[in-house]
């Protein structure tokens, strides 16, 4: 049996992506037929942090900052969840653990190990965005079936920028995507996934996202505001026709973390047989 830990990083606060992630992991198992235990622990709510009997780790987004939580009480238990991952993935090859990060995961994890400038954004990026593929995402086994670009759900108010290179590919990792290239715009595109070695993914964009809940979303008025002050009417009208295109964001929904959940489930068999 694939023991998996999801890590609620909403801090209570009412959201889509818990839904997503929860109704994806057993969709997955049910379609697949593949035993699939998951417990989810409220990590940012009161630091509560799975052990490391667990075979694959799912960290969610959440709201706020991913700057001002540096050295609070749930960051701490968080860092400490992560260093013992790293050492057991060192100490261990042939038993990995898998981890995916997502947005506000993401965030606070380029911040805390210095993979990347983390900062706010001039304003809110909310929408389903076109994601570009590096070289290397190309490649990547959670990315290679997606288009260039491929569509998937943005939400947030801070970024990754001047990643630090040097240090991702000392790791064995590499940039997968940035946000969109506009080559007009005279700002730095930021970083919207990265692989950090063959266990650990993080990912700016949400791919837990379905059409249901970002459907919900849109159709909230302030999320409609927002997205019409930013980008236009039609554009909005767009955003809710890309929900009912099978290549758009379900495709991604459909691609990029069921695929994280096979690879963690086959190299749990694989160990095991070793």
């Amino acid at each position: 049996m694939l023991k998996l830990a999801i890590l609620d990083m909403y801090e209570g606060m009412p959201n889509e992506g818990m839904r997503s992630i929860r109704e994806l992991v057993e969709e997955f198992s049910a379609d697949l037929h593949m035993p699939l235990k998951y417990d989810i622990f409220p990590t940012r709510l009161n630091g509560e942090v799975p052990d490391l009997s667990y075979d694959a780790f799912i960290s969610s987004g959440g709201p706020g900052s991913p700057i001002d939580s540096a050295g609070s009480y749930w960051e701490r238990k968080y860092f400490e969840l992560m260093e013992g991952l790293h050492a057991h993935n060192r100490n261990h090859p042939e038993a990995k653990k898998h981890v995916f990060l997502i947005c506000h995961s993401f965030q606070v994890y380029c911040r805390y190990y210095g993979y990347g400038l983390v900062s706010k954004r001039k304003s809110t990026s909310f929408g389903v965005m076109p994601m570009h593929k590096t070289t290397q995402g190309h490649h990547d086994p959670l990315l290679r079936s997606l288009g260039d670009p491929f569509w998937a759900v943005d939400s947030r108010d801070y970024q990754i920028t001047a990643p630090n290179e040097e240090k991702i590919r000392e790791r064995g990792g590499s940039i997968l995507c940035i946000e969109k290239y506009r080559p007009a715009v005279m700002l730095e595109r930021a970083v919207m996934a990265i692989r950090f070695d063959d266990a650990f993914f993080g990912t700016q964009f949400h791919p837990e996202a379905d059409a249901v809940g970002m459907r919900r979303y849109l159709l909230r008025d302030d999320k409609k505001e927002l997205v019409i002050e930013k980008h236009g009417e039609k554009k909005y009208w767009e955003m809710l026709d890309h929900l009912t295109d099978p290549d758009k964001i379900m495709r991604t929904n459909s691609a990029v973390l069921p695929r994280f959940l096979m690879m963690a489930f086959q190299h749990r068999l694989n160990s095991v047989n070793v």
